[in-house]
């Protein structure tokens, strides 16, 4: 159950990547940099978090030993001098603090959440309670427009700006202010508020910001842009090859590859040169071989039919004759079967229906009757291998069916023909046996019925040598329907 569900999702990933070489490395590079990308942000960010945590802890100690000398100082004050050494504090404008006495406790409008603001909180309730002992002192953070001071609770912006322009309006609006409220004696509340220098105390240090998004972006758009055209320059050899080893199965004479480049690709090309070189080799050879035998047939075969017409027996004479025939007939079809399948010829554009037209009129001389529908666009073959094709097509029908319809019809990418007989059709189990090397359903040998079984599976090796297709179906109102596909290829690539 475990391998079936692991297959079925290396399947599912299989799907989901690039069909190509060239856009899977491109993914596997991309994947890289943005992972990559992503870690050194992740670490980075932390590390400057850390580092900010770290420098927040020792400044909000400090402050908070200033806070407690100032309470302490307050606490040392008489009663009624506290407030005349406040007003001589704001007349000299201020201090680092923002110091009154109060006889109540100022509602604040708390905000901040967040390590940073736990970690301040936490340093003013330690310091101060080691310090003077306090453990009731409320530790707040909020904002400047709407912090409240005195005993009227007046807004910082209502105040005399020289009051507190050193210790609360120093900053962007947007810098939190540290309020510290603890009890004195009498019901009167201490009042200390301050700024810390340190900025974006509750920013959660979004590793991920707009900025670093930016320069992210930046630094994989131009690793893309790179990546992409090294990737593209490596695998253009690649695509070379695959061009040539469709082509090599087309057209054995296709040149040869380059065999420069990086060492891996050299060798490769090299080792595709050298096979084509053995292919070549090996098809001349039978091709030669083939030729010579079906030759030199052809001298006994000629001496025999000459003996057998000295025989005094008509009828052991005329058995002679049809075996000789017989033979001679397949020696003529293993000579067309060669040439047949040579298809060392220059690649030109032709029109089909032009070609239709001509193999049509051929065929009413013998008798035939074809009848051609449609058009087609012109398109890149191997001329005489293709009307070799069509016409061992087009005897084919008029030989069982008497007469044929040849359809032409136009793709964006291929040319569509069909070839309709009126004849018995064939069978589904017999399709595939017409393509095999004298086979021939019609089960007569004799000279008047003619044919070596040869002609269907020439025809279909040239349209698959054209990059083509070629299928059979019976129509349903009788009659062999013979189907060729034949792509519209460049000249240069068959």
């Amino acid at each position: 159950m475990r391998r079936a569900t692991r297959r079925h999702w290396r399947r599912s990933l299989a799907r989901l990547l690039p069909r190509s070489l060239r856009g899977r490395f491109l993914l596997i590079m991309v994947v890289g940099v943005l992972g990559a990308q992503l870690a050194s942000y992740a670490i980075w960010t932390a590390q400057a978090r850390d580092g900010q945590l770290a420098r927040l802890d020792e400044l909000s100690r400090n402050i908070a030993y200033s806070v407690a000398s100032t309470v302490r100082f307050f606490r040392s004050l008489p009663y009624d001098y506290r407030h005349i050494v406040l007003d001589q504090l704001r007349d000299m404008g201020g201090t680092r603090f923002f110091v009154s006495v109060n006889d109540h406790r100022i509602e604040m409008n708390d905000i901040g959440e967040g390590p940073a603001k736990a970690l301040v909180i936490d340093n003013f309730h330690d310091v101060l309670r080691d310090e003077i002992g306090v453990t009731d002192a409320e530790v707040t953070f909020t904002r400047p427009d709407t912090l409240r001071l005195l005993n009227n609770e007046v807004l910082l912006h209502d105040m005399p700006p020289r009051w507190g322009q050193h210790s609360l309006m120093s900053a962007p609006l947007s810098q939190p202010i540290l309020v510290i409220q603890l009890p004195l004696e009498r019901g009167q509340w201490l009042y200390v508020a301050t700024l810390l220098p340190v900025s974006d105390v509750f920013h959660d240090g979004g590793w991920l910001s707009g900025d670093r998004l930016f320069v992210a972006l930046m630094v994989l758009l131009t690793v893309i842009g790179l990546s992409w055209l090294g990737i593209r320059s490596a695998t253009r050899t690649l695509a070379r090859l695959s061009r040539a080893a469709r082509r090599l199965g087309d057209d054995l004479d296709s040149p040869p590859l380059s065999e420069g480049g990086p060492r891996e690709v050299a060798a490769t090309a090299i080792a595709f040169n050298r096979m084509q070189r053995r292919i070549q080799h090996q098809v001349e050879e039978r091709e030669r071989l083939f030729s010579a035998i079906s030759h030199d047939l052809k001298t006994p075969i000629t001496r025999l039919r000459l003996r057998a017409e000295m025989l005094d027996d008509p009828v052991l004479r005329e058995r002679f004759c049809a075996s000789l025939d017989e033979l001679d007939q397949l020696v003529r079809g293993a000579l067309d079967s060669v040439k047949g399948l040579d298809m060392h010829e220059e690649v030109e554009m032709i029109e089909p229906l032009a070609l239709c037209d001509e193999l049509a009129g051929e065929m009413a001389l013998q008798g035939g009757e074809v009848r051609v529908i449609g058009k087609g666009a012109p398109v890149a073959v191997k001329p005489l291998a293709f009307k070799r094709c069509l016409t061992n097509l087009l005897e084919n029908a008029i030989f069982y069916g008497q007469r044929a319809e040849v359809r032409l019809e136009d793709t964006p990418d291929s040319l569509q023909m069909t070839i309709r007989d009126h004849g018995p059709g064939i069978e589904a189990a017999q399709r595939e046996r017409v393509f095999s090397p004298f086979v021939r359903l019609e089960p007569s040998r004799s000279r008047h019925t003619g044919g070596s079984g040869l002609g269907m599976g020439i025809a279909r090796h040239i349209i698959q040598a054209h990059g083509g297709r070629l299928a059979l179906d019976n129509h349903p109102e009788g009659g062999l329907v013979v189907s060729l596909t034949l792509p519209r290829a460049d000249p240069e690539t068959l």
